[in-house]
């Protein structure tokens, strides 16, 4: 059995991707694909993390070497391939701010 994969320092690429459609603390409508969640810190890691308050969708996401590969970049572009490839018909994935409100997913 492969060793579990684990979140690179700094990457933050699944909180910043995908598009959420559930309330987080500070973004009550979700995010947009393509926008940093307001719960990032200086760093890059999730300042909900272990907490209640932290959206099921978020702890759901686990590091995959499939997802992450070697690089933020390639983390980047499989989660955004993913975003559009789920997204409702019609829908606006991949597009940041504005554009994107009220088409996230949760």
């Amino acid at each position: 059995m492969p060793a579990p994969t684990l979140c690179r320092p700094g990457c933050a690429a699944c909180c910043i991707a995908p598009s959420i459609s559930s309330p987080i603390p500070g973004m009550p409508q979700g995010k947009p694909a393509g926008v940093p969640c307001v719960q990032l810190d200086a760093d890059g890691r999730c300042r909900l993390f272990g907490h209640p308050s932290r959206p099921a969708v978020c702890s759901g996401l686990q590091p995959a070497a499939e997802m992450c590969g070697s690089s933020r970049a390639h983390a980047m572009q499989w989660l955004a391939r993913l975003e559009i490839a789920t997204a409702p018909a019609g829908g606006s994935a991949g597009q940041p701010a504005a554009a994107a409100t009220g088409s996230a997913r949760g």
